[in-house]
């Protein structure tokens, strides 16, 4: 079964980093490896130095990145609601264009970035093709909507089926009492029923898959400041909640070896150790990892391979 591998926090922490370093210690194993950017602000590019498409691209011997477009799946979400309203039309229920329009607007219909990046993870656990899946999620507010939208997008699905099924029961019973036995369900209205099954039974998979410890796990990471471990514990508890499986948090940044000469250094240095220590106080179940800090960005392979060994160690 393909491994699913997600790190997540605050902005600016260095999440890309971290999947983009883990892809490449994987891929060096010989594992499959596919990384995956779920995050609006695209940076996998940047990390590698080397352009990533919409589709997986790939890197070196087994490793693969890709950035999700979700422009590419809003269609085909916003097809299935047209035709859906297509339908209410049929029977003198009238919907207008901006009104569908406002539904995406609203959030209240599938169509989000989150939605497609699931929709996406969907299809890479159909394939045989990758040993793991690391997403590179977007900021804290994100991750935590892409953890809810299976349910959201489920009860959405759900909703509009119930309402296709009482406008549907309307107009079919006026079309038998008028043609009787020569009545039959049209070929579009059987797909459109068949491609919400289809949307709800997706997100419910992807929802075991994200809640399965043998399949998936959470890295978090953070920077040794006060405010970033406040929001690393909302975090924590909110995929408690989602009963998502926490394998452990890395602490990025760290002044690990501060000039004996720099006052400031060696102060910023006491401080950071403090959180630090924190950070495993109120984690005692969880491994607490920590990466240094780096004078230049790290990009490029041989960069990325410097923090994969940190990140083994």
């Amino acid at each position: 079964m393909t491994r699913y591998l997600l790190y997540g926090g605050k902005g600016g922490v260095g999440k890309t980093t971290c999947a983009a370093a883990t892809a490449v210690g994987l891929a060096r194993d010989g594992q499959e490896t596919l990384v995956v950017s779920t995050d609006p602000a695209h940076s996998l590019s940047d990390s590698f130095e080397r352009d990533v498409g919409a589709e997986p691209t790939r890197l070196a011997d087994h490793l693969w990145a890709v950035e999700i477009d979700p422009e590419a799946r809003m269609d085909e979400y916003e097809d299935l609601f047209a035709t859906l309203f297509d339908e209410f039309a049929d029977v003198g229920v009238r919907v207008e264009d901006e009104q569908i329009e406002d539904v995406f607007a609203a959030g209240l219909a599938p169509g989000s970035d989150e939605v497609a990046a699931l929709d996406t993870l969907v299809e890479y656990a159909a394939s045989d093709r990758w040993d793991v899946v690391v997403l590179d999620t977007a900021p804290t507010g994100h991750t935590l909507r892409l953890l809810d939208m299976p349910s959201v997008v489920g009860a959405t699905a759900r909703t509009a089926m119930s309402i296709r099924s009482q406008v549907r029961r309307i107009a079919d019973s006026t079309k038998r009492m008028v043609l009787g036995p020569a009545y039959y369900m049209t070929s579009r209205e059987a797909e459109t029923q068949d491609r919400f099954a289809d949307l709800q039974e997706r997100m419910e998979r992807v929802a075991a898959i994200l809640r399965d410890p043998d399949r998936t796990e959470f890295r978090v990471v953070l920077v040794p400041e006060r405010m970033a471990l406040a929001e690393t514990e909302r975090l924590v508890e909110q995929l408690d909640a989602f009963e998502i499986p926490v394998d452990g948090l890395v602490v990025n940044k760290v002044v690990v070896d501060p000039a004996p000469d720099c006052q400031r250094c060696q102060a910023r240095h006491e401080s950071q150790q403090a959180i630090i220590a924190e950070t495993r106080e109120r984690f005692p179940d969880h491994e607490v990892s920590v990466l240094p800090e780096r004078e230049t960005d790290v990009r490029g392979m041989a960069a990325l391979g410097d923090v994969a060994d940190w990140l083994a160690d």
